[in-house]
């Protein structure tokens, strides 16, 4: 049965957008191309193909830094856009689920509700629901019931570990690591030990990449411009080198993993023991970083098979099923 809503996931470097209309979910890249001061002149996949690549009178851009709202009239652009072209044009009054990260301050949170309201997509509703709940609901997770689950969520620029119970979220943390800081590392790893420079685009491809290059037992292949000679050429880069440069941020996300799990109470902790730790978001699927968590925890690493898509998986749960409606609420005084 077909919803008249639609399910908002604002990641910082992918949009997600469920449409209850058609019961289909899109995802692509949340950003913008603006030319001279105000001509939109891309957005989306098509932005992302500029990236890195555009003159200067074209500014290529991420609307959303650190899992909020950064560049609110480009954001309100996007998602116009986006919702029209899921609408075919033909733009009807809808309501809308949009995911929002725990550790905010309120005046982000709201952001989040006047981003909709103030984009002309006909909004009748516009509820908000815990990113990390809706997590739990994407990963056919249950999360009303008493049993504590422990989720952590590896975004572009941030990473959320929270703690779930009742429906409501127990313990919260975010931390600005991400799948970001990942490509950074790679990149000075690479610059450090080849003399080699290469784009953000190239070192997100390379990261990708690593598990099945290392199951290969080969080097990964990559183009950018020698420091020395200034010229552009193609080296070969071990994944041992890669791996290494990402241990400090695993590490980093491991030591705010065991902070949450050592504030956890003991009940909650033994569900944790039985159940595990639930693994998502697009930086999850980076290499050696599901078994580095197991390492460093003794936990089980639970992950989807969609990592990226677990939240608005989540939010077309509460959308269609009437036992979860009360996940989503709106905003107080909201007008």
């Amino acid at each position: 049965m077909n919803v008249n809503a639609f399910g908002i996931d604002l990641g910082s470097s992918n949009i997600k957008i469920y449409n209850g209309n058609d019961d289909v979910y899109f995802m692509e890249k949340n950003m913008i191309a603006i030319e001279g001061r105000d001509t939109l002149f891309a957005y989306g996949d098509s932005a992302f193909d500029m990236y890195e690549k555009a003159p200067d009178n074209i500014q290529v851009s991420y609307p959303v830094v650190n899992g909020v709202i950064a560049d609110i009239r480009n954001m309100n652009t996007l998602i116009r856009y986006f919702i029209s072209d899921l609408s075919r044009g033909n733009i009807r009054p809808s309501d809308f689920y949009i995911a929002v990260p725990t550790d905010v301050t309120e005046v982000e949170r709201r952001a989040f509700y006047d981003l909709v309201k103030d984009s002309n997509v006909k909004a009748r509703r516009i509820l908000i629901v815990e990113k990390a709940v809706a997590d739990g609901l994407g990963m056919d997770i249950d999360v009303k019931t008493s049993q504590g689950v422990l989720v952590v969520d590896v975004g572009y620029d941030t990473t959320e570990v929270s703690l779930l119970s009742l429906g409501g979220i127990v313990l919260s943390r975010l931390i600005k690591v991400g799948g970001m800081k990942f490509d950074e590392a790679i990149k000075a790893a690479v610059r450090r030990e080849y003399s080699l420079v290469i784009g953000s685009k190239t070192a997100e491809k390379l990261k990708i990449a690593m598990p099945d290059v290392e199951e290969m037992n080969r080097n990964a292949v990559v183009y950018g411009r020698d420091i020395v000679m200034g010229l552009p050429v193609e080296k070969e880069i071990s994944t041992e080198l890669v791996y290494e440069s990402l241990q400090e941020h695993f590490g980093t996300i491991i030591d705010n993993i065991r902070q949450i799990l050592e504030r956890t109470p003991p009940e909650l902790s033994a569900d944790i023991y039985r159940n595990g730790i639930y693994l998502t978001g697009g930086g999850s699927l980076v290499g050696h970083l599901a078994e580095n968590i197991c390492a460093a925890t003794g936990l089980n690493v639970n992950m989807d098979e969609e990592p990226i898509a677990t939240v608005v998986k989540g939010l077309y749960t509460i959308m269609r099923e009437p036992h979860f409606a009360s996940l989503a609420s709106q905003i107080e005084n909201a007008k």
